[in-house]
């Protein structure tokens, strides 16, 4: 089990973040792409994947492992501010804190066992010679893997920070940590989440960024160095079911699809709803917002769900809708005919 400990300080400085981490979500999708659970989640994913992926990832292999410990330097805290942000910060590692992590990964075992060792001290002794391979392989995989399925994902995320937002409004980030999903655990003052290795962690202060995640799922991660800034990787609640089949890559069924999807918004009364919306809404209120039935916004929401355009989570005894990154490009560009 994993415990946080927080002080009446930390308790001021929980913050949620403002988009997906680009790294974290590509470390925690080869995870994913590995293990052969979720095949109703994640199934067509790892095959779509599969096919585009064709390039070498044995150093991505080689340093994370299946299960266990990996390097806290593949997930710098400038990857929230964007993909190339974070890998300029991975290229800029200090060479003494890369042979630290990956001590602790030899450790280990390296997580697959004697055959990678002898290329894991390599990497170790010779990080800088090795770290272009690394980068070039992260790029090829993300591309792969995360990019084509990418305005999903921050689509999920944004559903996810509505619903904790909510929380922090309704009650302050007591709410907020109490409303987290069920793997963690609100006992003031310390957020208990189910976790591999039994481990404290004591914030002194400095707050806790937490980090929902698409690909992360049933427990949460944290950096394993206690002096970084701390961060909670946590799964997003919203459903994964509702991915796209292949984001730019899409079969050409579902594409056709959504396109006859899309052509039922065209009218006055779904871009209103739609504009209703705002930063997060529940049925009922969006109703009130736009002036129609319950009945009504439920079933505008439900086309809406379906054409890409909103987002639907569960929140209490209610459900929230948000407008997802393709639904607020549309009310930008003014493209919803009145």
């Amino acid at each position: 089990m994993l415990r946080i400990h927080f002080t009446g300080v930390d308790l001021a400085r929980v913050r949620m973040a403002g988009r997906p981490d680009a790294l974290w979500e590509t470390i925690l999708s080869f995870h994913r792409l590995r293990d052969r659970r979720d095949v109703r989640l994640f199934g067509e994913w790892r095959t779509e994947s599969r096919i585009r992926l064709n390039s070498e990832t044995r150093t991505l292999g080689m340093l994370i492992p299946s299960r266990g410990y990996f390097p806290d330097f593949l997930t710098p805290v400038e990857g929230q501010y964007g993909w190339d942000v974070g890998l300029d910060a991975l290229r800029g590692i200090r060479p003494e804190r890369m042979r630290r992590e990956l001590r602790l990964l030899v450790g280990a075992g390296g997580g697959a066992g004697a055959a990678v060792q002898p290329r894991l001290r390599e990497f170790m002794e010779n990080g800088a010679k090795h770290l272009p391979r690394l980068l070039g392989e992260l790029r090829a995989y993300h591309r792969a893997a995360v990019e084509p399925y990418w305005s999903h994902i921050q689509a999920q995320i944004e559903a996810e920070r509505a619903a904790r937002g909510r929380a922090l409004l309704d009650g302050g980030a007591d709410e907020l940590l109490a409303s987290l999903p069920p793997m963690l655990r609100w006992r003031a003052p310390v957020l208990e989440c189910d976790y591999p290795v039994d481990r404290d962690v004591r914030l002194r202060g400095r707050g806790l960024l937490l980090q929902p995640s698409f690909f992360c799922r049933r427990t949460a991660v944290t950096l394993h160095d206690p002096e970084l800034p701390p961060v909670l990787v946590y799964p997003a609640a919203a459903q994964l079911a509702s991915a796209p089949a292949g984001g730019e890559a899409a079969r050409p069924a579902v594409e056709e699809q959504r396109v006859r999807t899309l052509g039922k918004l065209v009218g006055h009364t779904r871009s209103v709803v739609l504009r209703a919306i705002g930063d997060g809404a529940t049925t009922s209120e969006l109703a009130r917002r736009a002036g129609v039935s319950l009945a009504s916004a439920s079933q505008h929401a439900c086309v809406m769900r379906e054409a890409g355009l909103v987002t639907t989570l569960r929140h209490g005894n209610a459900v929230l809708h948000t407008v997802t990154p393709l639904g607020a490009a549309l009310l930008k560009g003014g493209a919803v005919a009145s």
